[in-house]
C-alpha cells in the first residue's frame, strides 16, 4: 500500500516537472513583431479632405458651408501621429453671415488598431484660426474622432468630424454672450502613406539578431553527452 503511494506521488511529480519544463520553453519563445502596419500604410502620409463646416456662435439658423484640408502627417510609433493640416472653410448664418475663414491645426493622433485595415483613431491639438486676409486672428483648441479604411497599401480613405473652440466671441461678427465661438467641421478624404521599408527592416534585423543569440545561448547551455 505505501509503495503504491509512493508510486503515485513520483508519477505526479514527473508529470508537474514535464509540464513546468514545456512551460518554461514557452517562455523562451519570443513572438515575431507584428510589422503589417508598415505594409497597410507607412511613416508618412499626405492627406486631403472635403466636407462642411457649421458655426456655433451668437446668430440663429446657423448653415452648413463648404470646408477642405490638406495635411502631412508623421507616425512616430504605429499608434501615435503629428499630423500638421491647413483647412480652408466658410462659416455662415442663413441670410445674415457668410465669411471664409482659415485654419493651421497642430494634432496628435492615435490610431487605435494600426495593424488592420479598418482602424478608429482620434485626435486633439491646437491651432490658429484666421479670416480671409487675416482680418480677424485668434488661437483655438480642437479635438475629434474618424474611421480609417485602407483601400489597397498606403492609400486609405477616412471620415472624421472635428470640434473647435476658438477664444475669440467675434467669430461671427457680434460679440455676445457669455462664451466663445465654436464650429464644428465633418469631412471624408484620403490619406496617401509613404515610407517605413527601413523601419520595418531594421525590427526584423534586431528580431533575428535576438533569436541568433537565444539559439547560440541555449547551444551553450544544452548538457554535453
Amino acid at each position: 500500500m505505501i509503495a503504491q503511494q509512493i508510486r503515485f506521488i513520483l508519477l505526479i511529480l514527473l508529470v508537474n516537472s514535464i509540464g513546468f519544463q514545456s512551460f518554461a520553453q514557452e517562455e523562451d519563445i519570443i513572438p515575431e513583431p507584428n510589422t503589417k502596419f508598415y505594409d497597410l500604410r507607412g511613416t508618412n502620409a499626405f492627406d486631403v479632405a472635403f466636407g462642411t463646416s457649421v458655426i456655433n456662435g451668437d446668430f440663429a439658423d446657423p448653415m452648413f458651408e463648404i470646408y477642405s484640408h490638406f495635411g502631412y502627417k508623421r507616425h512616430l510609433t504605429p499608434y501615435l501621429a503629428l499630423d500638421f493640416g491647413y483647412h480652408k472653410f466658410n462659416l455662415a448664418f442663413i441670410d445674415i453671415y457668410n465669411e471664409g475663414f482659415m485654419s493651421f491645426d497642430l494634432n496628435a493622433e492615435v490610431l487605435l488598431i494600426p495593424h488592420e485595415q479598418f482602424s478608429p483613431f482620434i485626435f486633439a491639438g491646437v491651432g490658429f484660426n484666421a479670416s480671409n486676409h487675416f482680418k480677424e486672428s485668434a488661437e483655438k483648441a480642437q479635438g475629434g474622432i474618424g474611421l480609417e479604411y485602407v483601400v489597397s497599401n498606403k492609400f486609405a480613405l477616412k471620415l472624421y468630424t472635428d470640434y473647435n473652440y476658438v477664444s475669440s466671441d467675434t467669430l461671427d461678427g457680434l460679440e455676445a454672450g457669455a462664451s466663445d465661438d465654436t464650429y464644428f467641421r465633418i469631412a471624408f478624404g484620403a490619406n496617401f502613406y509613404f515610407g517605413g521599408a527601413e523601419k520595418k527592416a531594421k525590427i526584423l534585423k534586431d528580431y533575428s539578431t535576438v533569436i541568433e543569440v537565444n539559439s547560440i545561448t541555449d547551444d551553450k547551455n544544452k548538457p554535453k553527452l
